[in-house]
Parts: structure tokens; C-alpha cells; sequence
């Protein structure tokens, strides 16, 4: 990954292998032709769009570390050289489909995209586009749906969080961290504590409505969870670090409680300590947001629908720390790296 980080690139056209020319402008779209080296942005030309697809244009992009982990070959899913990463968008329906129902030219949308997102255009199936208030402007709407998506899903659909309970949440001045303090604090009613590696962090994570915040580099988790809950624990626990970070939040866990697992930000993964799990019935489960899209799209589109009504009920207030113009992809890639950003990062291709 170092060598992904290492430096600016130098942009240059680029053509896509294989692309389709059909009628319209190129385009401008972030490329990665070689894992581990930095994107290089050029110009892409646009193919036709399938019967059932829309084409989308992308206002706003959302930079998730995920994205990162595609363009150095290290996550889950790896798509064939050359692509264009980005999952998440906001925009406009600029064309769509023959047997498109759903949406019409012009309508405002949020969107995912296996990848192909980081463009001026994006290309995807009308079921992974949802129309947006008039209300939400694309800059804020463009943090729903990863963020919110997995908050929401994380807290509702795993956890089962219920009014009153205690939620523990890692990482929480990012912006998976302070989606799951919106929602467990304005929409379910939950207590709040915020863990994060720095004052600062731990400042703007209480701004956000935590009630509690834990400095971890300054100590024991465990104990300093100890002091403002005693010894009975938290209900549940949303980490997104790993390593050691999630086993002192496991043994954080009251009696009966929940440890969703939502990434490995701190690089390191920790095995599990069964007989923790057994002394007090704690329920550990992993959540892999993107997955339902294909193993379970109703539970997936639910999250999205979730997150525009809460947001249109005035529930829910989303952040965005850094927004990065297209030829900067590289630099918003650097700030996620180094543990600089804060809240919601976006590509804005305008």
C-alpha cells in the first residue's frame, strides 16, 4: 500500500480497454490500472446502458476505506485491471433504460455501484438508486448510503438495539462512527460511548450527540468503560478497528450483550475468546453491509429507505469532514490513510 501513498501521480489520459464508444462526451473518471500505485484520472468513453441500468450524473462521491483496500488488491471482492473504484454517489438520472420503471430523467438520486463510481458517469441497475427529497442536498446525501446503510443495519438488524441500552462504537469521529452515534442516539434512543484515538476525536464525537467518550491511546479501554458504566458492561459494541481495540471491547460487554464486527481499520484481526462468549452469553457477529445487495436485497434496500426517513424526519444530521475535488483522489485516499480524516470524505466530480 506504501507505494500507492507514496507520492502524487502524474494524470494522463486513459482510454478504457475495451470500452464501448456510443453517443455523448468522454468523460472523466479516477483509474486504477496497477494495484498498489496511485490513480491516475483521464477520460473514459461511454457505453450504452442495458435495458434494466440508468446512467447517473455523479455529483458527489463518497472515499470509504474500502475503496482503498480494492485499489491495493486487499479486499473482499477484486475487480479486473484496469477499473474505476467508488461505491457510493449522489446525482442526477441523466438516461435510463428501456425497461427502467423506477426513476425518470432528472430525478435527483443516491446510489451504490459495485465500483465505477469516481467518474462524471456512472452506469448501474435502477434497484441500487433511490430518489431523494428535494430537501437533501447532494452534498450531505452523498454520505447515506455506506455509512448510514451499515450504521443502520449494524444497530437495527444485528444488534437489535433497543431504547435505553449503552452502545459502545470504535473508530467514532470517522464516518461509519459517527453515522452509528446519529442513529443510536436520535433515532433509537440509545447511551452513547465514544472510542477514538485522540482529544480531538473524542471532542467532535461528543459534539455529535455521544454521551461518553474514551481516549484509548491514553489507557485501558476496559477500565475506563468500567468507571463510567461499572461493572455490569455495555449492551453493545460496534468496532471497526480490530486488534486489540475489539477484544477490550468484547470484554466490555454486559451480561447478554452484542459485538457487531464492521472492519479492521487498526490492520490487525483478533481472534475471538470463546469462553468470553460462553460466560455471559455474549453474541459476536459480523457485518458486511454490501453483502446483503445479493444475499438479502430487501434487508439491504431497507437501510437506505431507513436512513431518507430518518433524514427527512430530521432524525439524523450527516457529516462531512473533507471534500476532495477528482484530480485529488489520490490525496483523499492519503487523508483516510493516515488517520487524518474525520466524518464523511466525497469526491465532488463538479
Amino acid at each position: 500500500m506504501a507505494a500507492l501513498l507514496c507520492g502524487r501521480p502524474v494524470f494522463r489520459s486513459w482510454l478504457c480497454r475495451g470500452a464501448l464508444k456510443g453517443p455523448g462526451r468522454l468523460y472523466r473518471a479516477a483509474v486504477c490500472s496497477e494495484l498498489k500505485q496511485p490513480l491516475a484520472v483521464g477520460e473514459l468513453a461511454p457505453r450504452p446502458v442495458l435495458p434494466h441500468e440508468v446512467r447517473v450524473d455523479v455529483h458527489f462521491c463518497g472515499v470509504n476505506f474500502a475503496d482503498i483496500l480494492v485499489c491495493s488488491g486487499q479486499y473482499q471482492e477484486k475487480p479486473h485491471l484496469p477499473f474505476t473504484p467508488g461505491m457510493e454517489f449522489s446525482g442526477t438520472i441523466l438516461e435510463t433504460g428501456t425497461d427502467v420503471s423506477t426513476v425518470k430523467e432528472g430525478d435527483r438520486v443516491i446510489g451504490v455501484s459495485h465500483i465505477n463510481a469516481m467518474a462524471e458517469e456512472c452506469i448501474t441497475d435502477q434497484k441500487t438508486v433511490w430518489r431523494i427529497p428535494e430537501n437533501l442536498p447532494l452534498l450531505e446525501a452523498a454520505t447515506l448510503p455506506v455509512t448510514y446503510g451499515t450504521a443502520i443495519l449494524a444497530l437495527e438488524h444485528r444488534a437489535r438495539t433497543q431504547s435505553g441500552e449503552t452502545v459502545l462504537v470504535t473508530a467514532a469521529a470517522g464516518a461509519t462512527g459517527l453515522a452509528v452515534i446519529d442513529v443510536a442516539t436520535n433515532v433509537l434512543q440509545a447511551k452513547v460511548i465514544a472510542v477514538a484515538g485522540s482529544d480531538e476525536k473524542c471532542k467532535l464525537a461528543m459534539q455529535r450527540g455521544a454521551q461518553f467518550s474514551v481516549n484509548y491511546s491514553q489507557g485501558s479501554l476496559k477500565e475506563a468503560v468500567k468507571q463510567l458504566v461499572g461493572s455490569g458492561g455495555v449492551n453493545v459494541a460496534i468496532d471497526m478497528v480490530g486488534g486489540d481495540v475489539f477484544l477490550e471491547a468484547l470484554r466490555s460487554l454486559a451480561w447478554e450483550g452484542r459485538i457487531v464486527v464492521i472492519g479492521f481499520a487498526g490492520g490487525n484481526i483478533a481472534s475471538v475468546p470463546a469462553n468470553l462468549l460462553l460466560l455471559k452469553n455474549i453474541s459476536a457477529m459480523g457485518l458486511y453491509w454490501g453483502r446483503y445487495q445479493f444475499q438479502n436485497f430487501p434487508v439491504f434496500s431497507k437501510s437506505l429507505n431507513s436512513a431518507l426517513q430518518y433524514y427527512h424526519q430530521g432524525r439524523i444530521q450527516p457529516y462531512v469532514g473533507k471534500v476532495f475535488k477528482l484530480e485529488e483522489v489520490n490525496d483523499a485516499f492519503l487523508h483516510i490513510m493516515q488517520r487524518k480524516s474525520t466524518g464523511k470524505v466525497l469526491l465532488s466530480l463538479k
